[in-house]
Parts: structure tokens; sequence; C-alpha cells
């Protein structure tokens, strides 16, 4: 006898098969493996009371506020804890029901969906690229004096070509070519100065392998150019509410977009009250409102990566707490890229300057691909590629 851990309806399926399962069987019982908590916030009683009863009519249940059955707090959050089966009869109850209970229902089922999806294919304008069994690393080439792990490093072009087109050789399925750093505390640069650091950098890689470029920028002027040198990925920290301009260039670029939650911006974001009333719920909404941004716009949903923003208007203990948590990303339904590599809040615990925190790198990046991450923006691409290997190999068994 032994209890099996099962984390999604693939393993489910896997484990179904191994003990014979009618194929009939297994699509009847894959709903009722899983079991979900989903949160809602600040509801009214009337609301809570009859998902209260009818979870618990489908054999589930729902967790209120004390006073709510007699209406003597105003609201009250609701946690929804059942299995996909008893959740997916719940949004049929309430579906026609008053008090707005049918836009619950469809929100529901939009949850439903989308943390069932463990893989995923991101089209750019060259190619589509798989996501979910293999973990995908992206090279950060930083063409800039002033990066805070290797700035003026590779600030010289044909340094920058080189250690570009070494971290391919290494390993790397994506290189990052940034102009402008994003540390805390940096100044901005002008379109043109980034636009004269990032386009012949650009143009080389992409003339010497067929490796995807992603340029690592706010400006839509900016990724207007580095898409025309080559660039088939924007990277913008600013989630696309920086620039106007920027979803409209992607979509007419019809490259890929990672949208990243920022709160601020470098010079300051590190600055003031770094105080959440809710991290994970505020990250999310502020993601969900670009993605909606991004499709208003024209972007495919296919065209889109997600990625929390370690370091970015965030304390340590923040961070920490997003790895532990990024699985709840997977409700806005999009894969998903995290960069830790190297930060401040590594060094928090492990000491050392940037590059003594590999070991720690190593460490995040792992708790990272165990709880859903698709892509891992790192500097040293070497040691990852082994790191992601192993970690992809047990996560896959």
């Amino acid at each position: 006898m032994k209890i099996i851990n099962i984390r999604d309806s693939a393993q489910g399926t896997a484990i179904f098969k191994k003990i014979g399962v009618d194929p009939y069987g297994i699509d009847a019982m894959l709903p009722k493996i899983i079991n979900i908590n989903i949160l809602l916030e600040n509801k009214p009683c009337k609301i809570a009371n009859i998902i209260k009863q009818e979870m618990l009519s489908v054999g589930g249940d729902a967790a209120v506020a004390r006073g709510s059955v007699g209406n003597s707090v105003s609201s009250t959050d609701i946690l929804i804890m059942g299995t996909i089966k008893q959740i997916t009869a719940l949004t049929r109850k309430i579906a026609k029901q008053p008090f707005g209970l049918n836009l619950i229902s469809q929100d529901l089922l939009e949850v439903l969906n989308n943390v069932s999806q463990t893989e995923f294919t991101l089209k750019t304008s060259r190619r589509e690229i798989p996501l979910g069994h293999k973990t995908k690393i992206m090279g950060i080439l930083n063409v800039t004096p002033d990066s805070f792990s290797d700035g003026g490093l590779f600030y010289n072009q044909q340094k920058a070509i080189d250690h570009g087109l070494q971290m391919i050789a290494q390993g790397a399925d994506i290189i990052d070519i940034g102009g402008e750093s994003t540390r805390p505390g940096a100044a901005a640069v002008s379109a043109k100065e980034e636009l004269k650091r990032v386009l012949p950098v650009i143009r080389e890689i992409t003339r010497q392998t067929k490796i995807p470029v992603s340029i690592d920028t706010t400006k839509a002027d900016v990724a207007c150019e580095a898409i025309a040198a080559g660039a088939e990925i924007v990277n913008d920290v600013s989630g696309g509410h920086k620039d106007k301009n920027m979803a409209q260039t992607v979509k007419e670029g019809q490259v890929a977009m990672i949208l990243m939650h920022m709160r601020g911006k470098p010079r300051n974001m590190q600055k003031g009250d770094l105080t959440y009333n809710n991290l994970m719920g505020e990250i999310i909404t502020f993601l969900k409102i670009s993605i909606e941004k991004a499709i208003f716009t024209g972007i495919e949903k296919e065209y889109l990566v997600i990625d929390p923003g370690i370091g970015f208007g965030k304390t340590s203990e923040d961070n920490y707490r997003i790895i532990n948590n990024l699985a709840e990303l997977r409700t806005l339904g999009l894969p998903i890229m995290i960069g830790t590599s190297r930060k401040s809040f590594i060094g928090k615990v492990t000491g050392g300057e940037p590059q003594e925190r590999i070991e720690g790198t190593m460490a995040t990046t792992v708790a990272s691909i165990m709880n859903g991450c698709h892509i891992i923006r790192v500097h040293d691409v070497a040691a990852m590629k082994k790191i992601v290997a192993v970690t992809d190999a047990i996560l896959h068994s």
C-alpha cells in the first residue's frame, strides 16, 4: 500500500494506463483525481452562501467567514475546495443563478481549463517553440556598461557577439539582448543609444545561428528596429505599459512578447513602500490586464509569455514567496518565464557578489521549474543546462 502524489492529468493518465483502465474510464476519472483550491476574494455573503451550499451538494466544500451565514459581515473571501469534476459541477449549478454567479461560473471554467494545460506552443515570426516538456534556457546578453551582474563585460560589440555565440554553444535556446540596464536605480538611455548598442549584435547573431533572439526593451521604436534586424521575441519588463505603441509594434511584427510584472520604474522600483496587500493576487491582476491589453490590440494568446518580475519592486522575502507560489500563475493559461539569475535576494541568503551566486541561482531554478516555469533567464548557461536537464528528468519521470 502506498500514497500516490498526482500533480497533473498527464501523470494521472500514466497511472491509469499502467493499471489497465479502459480509455473511456480514464476520461471519466481524470477530473476526479486532481484537487484544486480556488480563492474568490471579497464576495457578498449571499454569493458565498450559495457557493457553500452548492459545493457541499456535489461533495466538495467552500470555506467562508464565520459571520457570512447570518450576514453579520458585509463580505467574505471564499475558498472553493474540490476536484475538477466537483468544481465543474458547481459551475453548471450556478451558471443560471442571480447576483453575477453566471460570471463567476465562466471565470471558474476558465481557471479549470488553464490549470489543466501543461504544454504550450509559443509562436514567433519565424517558428513555433514547444514549451512544457523541456524547460527552455534564455541566455542573458547585456550590451550595457552598467548592468548589475556583468555591466561592461560585453559592452564591446564584438565581445557581446562572441559571448552570445558562446552561450548558444553551451546550450542556450534563446538569446535575450538588452541595451538598457534595468537594475535598481538604473538611469534611462535614449532609443538612439539603445539601438546603437543592440542592432549590430542582433544582426550578427541571427546571421550566424538559427537560435531565436529576444530584444529586452520597453521602447516600441527599439523593438521595431530590432525586429527588422532579426529579433523574434520582445521582452518588455513593463508588461507593455510603458510605451503605448509597444503592443501594436509586436502585432505588426508578428513576434512573441514576454509580459513582466513591475511596480514602479527601474530607477525607483526598490525605493519607498514595497508592501503588497496580496502579493500573488496583485501580480496576477497586473499580468491579466497586460494580457487583455495585448489581446485587444490583436496579439494572439499563442504569442504571449508571462513573467512575475523577480526583483522588480519586491522585497527579498517577496521573491522567495513568488517562487514558492509560482504555480498560481497557471490560472492565466500562459507559459511562464522567470529570471532569478545572480540577483541580490539570493545574496541576502548566501552572501557574495553577483558572480558568486551561481549555487543560489541553481536552487531557485530547480524550485521554479518544479513549480511550473517553462523558460529560465540566466547568465550561466553551461551550469544551468545540466541543472535544467536533471530537474526536467525528475519532473517528467
